[in-house]
């Protein structure tokens, strides 16, 4: 009977683990609070719970991903992103639509948004491919390649539509590829090209948005146009943060939320609910906690035996950084709102899920940055 080599449980990255939980459990009680009733008889939403029940889910696919070696994950990746191909033209035609938005599929009491474990597939597929292009990064960047990992893909998400997704797909495209080793005179060359092409590019993107997303730039170009209408969101946020002062109004003490001035408090705008509570210090120590998972992340890149390793764990903390950055960012008035979570707090089962699967991810490769064998 083949035996397990205990390197693998000795070299478990414990504090990868540990921030995630830490995090999620932050999210689940900023979750009970920014839902309860705002008085003691009301019903209080089942949000947490549900939150509860996704997080034991994602243990177990957390762990179940950690103990399958990554390199599975390479052969399969090409597979399981024409699934996810599959999965986003699925949604496009059967979708559940949703604020003006069709991204979930309906699986009994859940819901279930493609889009959220597509960006996962995605570094995964991409990172192969960068991969296997040799030292030749020229060679990697071609029609071929674009129109699959971006066109392609962007366009079906752009459709549905998800904004944060389509920014999060591109950002991903840049950075995996920048990781892999993109000369001077490409970078100039493309950012010559942007800059020339931005006015009509702009011209046309602005024509296609919706009215909602139109309102939301709008907004955060001038908060101050319309604070009870298209800047109500901002400008809620920015009083929910600025009202938690230096030291905050303490657990369950929060007023935005529970009197609903806030609105998507439990998803979008969680952070701005942390603040009202914890204050300034509480949301200091809270980013610090981010910024330790990001800094884990790229040492395990930097760890990692292998190039699609190194490429994978690039991937997974650039995507927890952008989401992270764009979402506190969004809450402070400093970026649209763009429909961006914050990672590991957000509600939301398939985000908590595929995040999850991410850091398993991260754990795998950092447990096996050694050549181990199996008697």
């Amino acid at each position: 009977m083949p035996k397990v080599d205990r390197r693998l449980f000795t070299s478990f990255d414990w504090l990868t683990f540990s921030l995630v939980i830490l995090l999620t459990v932050i999210g689940i009680l900023t979750i009970y609070s920014a839902t309860r009733p705002p008085i003691e008889t009301g019903n209080h939403p089942d949000f947490y719970w549900k939150q509860i029940i996704w997080l034991c889910i994602s243990l177990f696919a957390l762990f179940f991903i950690v103990f399958i070696d990554y390199n599975w994950l390479n052969r399969f990746s090409y597979i399981l992103y024409g699934l996810g191909i599959v999965l986003l033209i699925i949604v496009l035609l059967a979708g559940k639509t949703t604020m003006g938005a069709q991204r979930w599929l309906n699986l009994g009491p859940f819901s279930f948004q493609p889009s959220e474990v597509f960006k996962l597939i995605f570094i995964l597929a991409l990172s192969r491919y960068l991969a296997n292009s040799g030292e030749s990064i020229v060679k990697s960047i071609s029609i071929k390649s674009i129109l699959i990992f971006a066109v392609i893909p962007l366009l079906l998400v752009v459709k549905q539509p998800d904004l944060g997704t389509s920014l999060l797909i591109m950002f991903l495209f840049i950075v995996l590829y920048a990781s892999k080793g993109i000369s001077k005179k490409i970078i100039i060359f493309t950012l010559v090209i942007g800059l020339i092409s931005a006015p009509f590019l702009g011209h046309i993107g602005w024509n296609n948005l919706k009215d909602y997303q139109k309102n939301r730039i709008i907004a955060f170009l001038d908060p101050d146009i319309d604070p009870s209408g298209i800047g109500y969101h901002i400008s809620q946020s920015k009083i929910s943060i600025g009202s938690g002062g230096f030291l905050g109004k303490g657990y369950l003490q929060g007023t935005q939320g529970v009197l609903r001035f806030l609105p998507e408090k439990h998803t979008d705008f969680i952070f701005s609910i942390f603040a009202e509570e914890w204050g300034f210090l509480g949301s200091i120590l809270l980013i610090a906690l981010y910024l330790m998972l990001f800094l884990r992340g790229l040492n395990t890149a930097i760890l990692a035996k292998d190039e699609f390793g190194r490429l994978v764990a690039v991937g997974i903390t650039a995507m927890f950084f952008i989401y992270f950055f764009v979402n506190i960012c969004m809450t402070l008035g400093m970026m649209p709102v763009v429909g961006v979570p914050l990672p590991f707090m957000s509600y939301g089962g398939t985000a908590l899920l595929s995040n999850f699967i991410a850091a398993g991810i991260l754990i795998n490769i950092r447990m096996r940055r050694f050549h181990l064998f199996y008697p």
